[in-house]
């Protein structure tokens, strides 16, 4: 009995974790950020909560990001090919789940490899297989041809196809699934993962705007909506949170909320320092400059803003950080940012590295150093890109600290040359 008494008393010291990812969301879309478009109170108790992250960077595009937030890695190791994760690869999923962890994955998958028939992309269990022990889906093994993820949604739901309904809007079906989970899962620790559907196009009627209302206007295709979109993303986000309150396990719960890349390119949103077009697929800053937010009451001090700069490849070593899971044998080109969240350090690297090969249309591929201020690509290029975030002057008179800064990110980007080159990686991989 004293044993078991111990046990229990250890596991319940782990947190549970909530990672929310949003989808198509730049750093300008939330009020904490200072938006002046659009209203996101849930989202910024949050960082009045916790930690606001000035300087977080994703990948510029939805399945680069994924692949790196999940398993921690640079794209130049493991990304091969668009709507795909090779199942060869480790998941925080599947670290935490082998930890005793209860894991949830709902929302948007398209990780299977359907778009390019990628073996294996009918598996319904590959999410099991990622680690998630349940799941709740849009596009595991059918594309959004064959049914799309808002307005009468196709979702597979633990390896079971959904009954399609017009009335129904799959964000709630979602969020739904995770409250019910928590509901269930109440008594262990506990992962859920939720990257969303909102706010990718098609920019649509949310169940919050009138014409939802008339089956007739909520299929209406239109950027004016992605306002209400991200107005509801907020609202889920509350939803989640106020059942972790209801359940007595907000104070030890790591709750996260990001987003997978920027805005997209024609949406224009404006803030306290001017308007901000998105730059999703684009390497300039607004491609993967992305909101971060976390909370963690039992662990961290409230309203702080975080400069020291993070990136998707540190989320996975960070939740491993705060579960006290160790993945020392497991390849990570990322740190844990536990330390900054809980104040114990000012800062955890000095410089970003981007590894980016869509293979997507005909979107840019390259690799980029950056900070808070500066940027060097591959082939020379250096900018400030505090001051020039479109990166239209190229920086060619340098002030020694500059000239001091530009060298250090060559170093980075020759040792990663070192490691994998480039133009090797920058073609397709041999799918076996």
């Amino acid at each position: 009995m004293l044993l078991l008494v111990t046990a229990t008393t250890i596991a319940q010291k782990r947190p549970n974790i909530v990672l929310i990812m949003a989808d198509d969301m730049g750093y300008e879309c939330i009020g904490a950020n200072g938006s002046t478009t659009y209203k996101t109170p849930n989202i910024d108790r949050i960082a009045a909560a916790g930690v606001r992250f000035d300087n977080c960077y994703s990948q510029p595009l939805c399945t680069p990001s994924r692949v790196k937030i999940m398993t921690g890695k640079s794209n130049f190791r493991n990304y091969e090919a668009f709507e795909y994760l090779n199942p060869n690869q480790v998941t925080f999923g599947n670290l935490l789940k082998d930890a005793g962890y209860a894991t949830c994955i709902a929302g948007k998958w398209q990780l299977n490899g359907n778009k390019g028939d990628m073996p294996g992309n009918q598996d319904l269990n590959r999410p099991n297989h990622f680690g998630f022990g349940e799941y709740c889906l849009w596009q595991v093994n059918k594309g959004k041809s064959e049914g799309e993820r808002f307005w009468n949604p196709l979702i597979v739901q633990n390896g079971k196809e959904l009954p399609r309904d017009a009335n129904a809007y799959g964000p709630d079906i979602f969020s739904n699934y995770i409250m019910d989970f928590i509901d269930r899962k109440a008594d262990v620790p506990f992962l859920v993962y939720y990257p969303m559907a909102l706010v990718h196009e098609p920019f649509m009627p949310t169940p919050d705007s009138p014409e939802s209302k008339d089956p007739k206007l909520r299929n209406k295709r239109d950027p004016i909506y992605y306002k209400d979109m991200v107005a509801y993303t907020d609202k889920i986000v509350g939803k989640i949170q106020a059942k972790l309150k209801e359940k007595g396990l907000l104070e030890n719960t790591l709750f996260i909320f990001t987003a997978d890349n920027g805005s997209p390119g024609n949406i224009v949103s404006a803030t306290d320092l001017g308007k901000i077009k998105g730059g999703k697929g684009k390497t300039i800053i607004h491609g993967n400059h992305v909101p971060f937010v976390a909370s963690w009451p039992a662990r961290m001090e409230a309203k702080r803003t975080e400069k020291g700069l993070i990136s998707f490849a540190d989320v996975l070593p960070s939740l491993c950080d705060a579960a006290d899971v160790k993945a020392n044998k497991f390849q990570s080109d990322g740190f844990s940012f536990l330390p900054l969240i809980t104040n114990k350090d000012k800062k955890i690297q000095d410089e970003v590295f981007i590894h980016y090969t869509p293979r997507m249309n005909k979107l840019s591929q390259t690799r980029w150093v950056l900070n808070d201020t500066y940027k060097l690509y591959k082939d020379g290029r250096f900018f400030n890109t505090a001051k020039d975030p479109l990166e239209k002057e190229e920086l060619k008179i340098l002030s020694a600290k500059e000239e001091e800064i530009k060298a250090g990110f060559q170093k980075v980007l020759d040792k990663r040359e070192k490691e994998i080159p480039f133009e090797l990686n920058n073609t397709e991989f041999k799918v076996k």
